[in-house]
């Protein structure tokens, strides 16, 4: 694995001392979610992001997350995007369904005008979110705000791709884990004059990627070249919005506090940076997988996902032994009992159907538990919870 984390000014290429279990977990992943680059016309650079590419500094990473650069070489801008349409589709359609994968959803192209999907009301411009089925087709209805009916179109939206995201369930039969894998896109379209021009208007930085193979080094180093000046500024400020989100809306302190964590590691407040740091380093802090494991049951539980329920259950056995080997006391008592009472929920669940209330009634317990872990562990440390204040107040929230 190549690491592009250098601190704020630069960055620098190195290898990590990532162990074979690792690359054994990432890289079969990893050939799932990547594009795969065209001789001549597109180039590829596939990474490890978000609590993924943290491993080496969190025992228990979240979701597996990758991010991929997409250089595509065309004579014009329309061109590049009809490319980028082209390539994108083809590979929702080929991972669309597998033994051991299923995909959920996948963001491309910009709503061309304010339009009604299912009860959403999408504003103009706003990124559209394609389930696999609209993907087949190509299309999907909705209807104007006056009710007058549309179709969208895939090709049709081409022209300004937007947000470019493929999200799926995986299942990894080795580990009887279960996983949400996504792939987040940065396209870029090399002119015939070698000008590099970001299709979605922005060139994302480069401040947590690790990069699977050395290969990837020549792409990168070309197109970082082309990043702005204000790149720190921006991420920061990005960072803080998801962090906001998180805070006040979908209420999710673990999510929140790895983003606090790279917020607080490149404006130079390191004492709190460090403070996080080792809370996932904790054992206790495994209880973010279980986090996941609630978000992967609600997408296994689709009429058309290969995903067991089985899987489901045997995930949540192994997370119920590392609850047991990690916490003690009350805490690991009311977790183990949450847990086996969302088993007992799921022993009644049947595969292909939505989760039954029960199941639901243990998994929203299960949640407001691991929520109340991380607040509390947050909020011990007064220029935090100073923080996180800040954005609280903003709201009307106390």
């Amino acid at each position: 694995m190549v690491d592009t984390r250098s601190g704020v000014f630069g960055y620098k290429v190195t290898m990590l001392d990532f162990s074979p279990k690792d690359l054994d977990y990432f890289r079969p992943i990893g050939k799932i979610v990547e594009i795969p680059a065209r001789p001549g016309g597109v180039e590829t650079a596939l990474a490890l992001s978000g609590s993924a590419a943290q491993s080496k500094i969190q025992t228990y990473p979240g979701d597996c997350d990758y991010f991929e650069r997409v250089n595509i070489k065309a004579a014009s801008r329309e061109e590049a995007c009809l490319i980028l349409s082209d390539v994108m589709r083809e590979k929702a359609i080929q991972t669309m369904k597998g033994p051991t994968f299923q995909l959920i959803e996948v963001k491309f192209g910009s709503y061309p005008f304010e339009t009604v999907k299912g009860e959403a009301t999408n504003k103009s411009g706003a990124p559209i979110a394609w389930n696999a089925e609209e993907v087949r087709a190509g299309q999907f209805d909705a209807f104007k705000p006056d009710g007058t009916a549309v179709v969208i179109r895939w090709e049709d939206v081409a022209a300004q791709p937007g947000w470019c995201k493929l999200d799926w369930v995986i299942a990894d039969p080795v580990r009887s884990r279960l996983a949400n894998a996504s792939n987040m896109l940065d396209v870029t379209w090399e002119a015939p004059d070698g000008s590099i021009i970001p299709l979605d208007g922005y060139l994302d930085p480069y401040f947590q990627e690790v990069y699977l193979d050395a290969e990837s080094i020549p792409i990168f180093s070309k197109i970082a070249q082309h990043v702005s000046a204000d790149a720190l500024d921006d991420y920061v400020t990005q960072l803080e919005k998801e962090v906001n989100k998180y805070l006040t809306k979908d209420l999710n302190y673990g999510k929140a506090a790895k983003r606090m964590y790279n917020v607080f590691r490149l404006i130079g407040r390191y004492e709190e940076a460090a403070f996080i740091r080792e809370l996932f380093d904790e054992p206790a802090s495994m209880l973010y997988q279980v986090w996941s494991l609630i978000r992967t049951i609600e997408d296994c539980c689709n009429p058309s996902t290969p995903i067991t329920v089985e899987q489901v259950l045997a995930q949540n056995d192994q997370l119920i032994i590392s609850v047991v080997s990690a916490l003690e006391g009350d805490q690991e008592t009311e977790i183990v009992r949450l847990l086996l009472k969302l088993r007992e929920g799921l022993s009644r669940q049947k595969t292909n159907e939505q989760l039954n209330p029960e199941a639901e009634a243990a998994r929203d317990r299960v949640i407001n538990v691991v929520n109340n872990f991380f607040f509390e562990k947050l909020t011990c440390v007064p220029s935090i919870k100073v923080y996180i204040d800040s954005f609280q107040t903003l709201h009307g929230d106390k």
